[in-house]
């Protein structure tokens, strides 16, 4: 088994076990209140090494390690040191360490951090636990996987108040900053025994003595024009909005261009800070306002014209909550940008000049018109009917203004029907409110009729702006229905977005079958499927999650009258009362029963939730679901194939939630729709 690599370890520690802050462990001779899960893989203790780890010497998935029950209502950074080693050059699946928060009343850990790269010595990681007043658990997770020779050590786990862009580099894996390297300049640490810069530097900030530690940038090894040394700091996980401080102390001989920069995931640089003066002969406190909605990197860069530029020092980065301008109010919320029509248009409206425009209207479950899809049984808007459309109609729809200099994500869901061309019937425009122009930045190129289809674009203008829908019928022969539903907006690129860990309890089924397996797999259980159903007038056409992922169903071609398909969640923690929503879609001259039952540990009853029999609608419709359980337990999705082929039933988008529903649906066992079929309400 290959020997994890041990240098610098002892340099880790922390000054004593008695100043270790709850949930903080160095590993020097115990866990710290640290256990083991005993039904998985042991974590083993070495004493000698300070460090406790997991390997393949015995048969297993995974070792899972828990800390004592921990309380903060402050904001904490959570660190961790620790190391993946393996002697495969390349595995297809690498063994992962996982970082979770098990906060009371929740049935689903929340994954904070994820790593699987190897390496030969020591990384560390850093996490912000946003504000709270629950009791909360750190998990910690090794999966080893197919790596038979995969090691995965923890040297440290240290928790302390405050935010992890704060620095004072007093110790040792100076709070996870690190500098990005540059054959000539670089930053280096300072202060404490070190004396290896030709420049005259300061005593640190921190302590005021020649002990304490900064960190210092010099030219004297700049070789070239316009040499930059970045010192980059821990990447935010939580929403973050103030002040962000510092002290720096700067001699300059020649040009010196210190400026600290913001750099989101896509690696977009945002300038929030620059020195306006040459010489600082004492440390200066720097002040800036820092908005961070998505994970950012603070950026100290230094840029020299040549060898005898100078030096900059720099020593004691914190962050305050509060602005360090008088600004006032609110910070933007994107959420209240958005709409899902159920109410109203909320802060959307339209000009009426070009025409009757959008729609607000609503679809009576049926099986033939699809209904809105926020729960199938909704408000959705709707552009150019058959009533009001003419040629070269415009409908435009504008949204509430945005501010400027930030960047977001717009989501929105679509539908159209009727169009022989479907390009360009939709598209979405940016309007500039110091400008008359407005550009276009989206439109459909094609799309499954009558599908509700998910799109999603970035954008970021200097200026405030507002997003414009615009439907367009291009003649009275190729004029059809454009439906619009579900805008949402949120701060940062799509992209970025895309890239953050999945919610708690949420599953989608677009990569896997998440917590779910099936008491028996073959032809007649479950099936993972994106698309139509092979079999028609029967089952979804896409999924619900975007219209063109993937979502569960029964076959029932492949199963006879009666048979009976399950689909089981793995156990889940009993705590109190819990909120069930999915998407079901049961559409069918033939559709059986679909159901939902909960099974407690040690119980052979299964409890009837909620059913649902025979043919409901063509859309996708909401279910939701609350109960509890004072025990562990299980979820079960049960269908049973009906008298025909057609009989097809799907579930997509499920997701748990902690404490009692929002909205309690009135009816928990139903069967067949309502009599009133494909009316439509305006």
């Amino acid at each position: 088994m290959l020997r994890l690599c041990l240098l610098a370890a002892h340099a880790l520690r922390l000054a004593g076990a008695a100043l270790l802050s709850p949930g903080s462990c160095a590993f020097e001779d115990s866990a710290c209140g640290y256990e083991w899960d005993y039904a998985h893989l042991p974590w083993a203790l070495h004493g000698e090494g300070h460090y406790i780890s997991v390997d393949t010497s015995y048969e297993g998935e995974k070792a899972v390690l828990s800390s004592p029950e921990l309380y903060s209502e402050e904001w904490s950074c959570v660190r961790l040191i620790y190391q993946i080693a393996t002697t495969s050059e390349t595995s297809p699946d690498p063994a992962r360490l996982n970082l979770y928060l098990r906060q009371e009343g929740e049935s689903f850990d929340r994954l904070l951090w994820s790593a699987e790269e190897p390496s030969d010595s020591w990384l560390i990681a850093s996490l912000d636990l946003t504000n709270s007043t629950k009791k909360y658990k750190i998990v910690l997770e090794g999966e080893m996987r197919q790596d038979k020779s995969a090691s995965i050590a923890v040297f440290e786990i240290k928790i302390t108040p405050g935010y992890c862009i704060e620095c004072d580099f007093e110790e040792n894996h100076l709070c996870g900053f690190v500098n990005r390297w540059n054959p000539n300049v670089n930053w280096f640490v300072g202060g404490g025994n070190i004396r290896n810069s030709q420049s005259i530097l300061p005593k640190d900030h921190t302590l005021n003595s020649e002990l304490g530690h900064y960190m210092y940038v010099d030219s004297v090894y700049v070789k070239h024009f316009q040499e930059v040394a970045q010192l980059i700091s821990p990447k935010t996980t939580a929403p973050m909005s103030g002040c962000l401080s510092f002290y720096y102390q700067l001699k300059q001989e020649s040009s010196i261009v210190f400026t600290v920069y913001l750099r989101d995931t896509s690696g977009f640089y945002e300038e929030i800070w620059k020195t306006d003066s040459a010489l600082s002969a004492d440390w200066a406190l720097a002040e800036v306002d820092f908005n961070a909605p998505y994970p950012m990197e603070v950026i100290f860069e230094v840029a020299f014209n040549s060898a005898k530029g100078g030096y900059v020092a720099l020593d004691d980065i914190s962050f305050s909550p509060v602005y360090c301008s008088n600004q006032t109010g609110a910070p933007f919320n994107p959420a209240e940008a958005g709409c899902n029509f159920e109410e109203d248009l909320c802060n959307f409206y339209q000009d009426h000049k070009d025409g009757p425009g959008w729609s607000r209207v609503k679809v009576k479950r049926n099986v033939y018109r699809a209904g809105d899809h926020t729960t199938g049984f909704g408000y959705y808007l709707l552009a150019n009917t058959k009533f009001t459309s003419q040629p070269g109609y415009l409908g435009r729809l504008y949204g509430p203004t945005l501010p400027g200099n930030l960047q977001f994500c717009l989501r929105f869901y679509y539908a159209l029907y009727g169009f022989f061309k479907m390009s360009g019937t939709l598209a979405v425009y940016i309007f500039e409110e110091n400008h008359v122009v407005q550009e276009k930045i989206w439109s459909v190129l094609d799309s499954p009729k009558g599908v509700w289809t998910q799109a999603e674009i970035s954008f970021k203008k200097p200026m405030p702006c507002k997003v414009v829908f615009v439907s367009w019928c291009k003649s009275f022969w190729d004029c059809g229905l454009v439906a619009l539903d579900d805008v949402s907006f949120s701060l940062g690129s799509c992209q970025a977005a895309d890239l953050l860990l999945p919610k708690p309890g949420e599953c989608t089924f677009e990569k896997d079958e998440c917590v779910f397996t099936q008491k028996k797999r073959g032809r007649g259980s479950w099936h993972r499927r994106r698309g139509p159903t092979p079999t028609s007038y029967t089952g979804p056409k896409g999924d619900h999650t975007t219209g063109v992922g993937y979502y569960m169903y029964i076959e029932a071609s492949n199963m006879v009258y009666g048979q009976r398909a399950y689909l089981v969640s793995r156990s889940l923690r009993g705590t109190g009362k819990q909120c069930l929503t999915f998407f079901y879609h049961m559409y069918g001259a033939g559709t059986g029963l679909l159901s939902v039952y909960l099974k407690k540990e040690g119980d052979d009853e299964e409890i009837p939730l909620w059913r649902r029999t025979g043919e409901q609608s063509i859309s996708w419709l909401r279910g939701l679901i609350e109960y509890e359980s004072d025990r562990n337990y299980q979820i079960i999705f049960e269908a049973i194939r009906g008298v025909s082929m057609r009989s097809d039933t799907a579930i997509d988008d499920i997701l748990f939630q902690a404490g009692p529903c929002l909205e309690v649906e009135e009816i928990q066992f139903s069967s067949g729709y309502p009599d009133s079929l494909n009316e439509i309400e305006y």
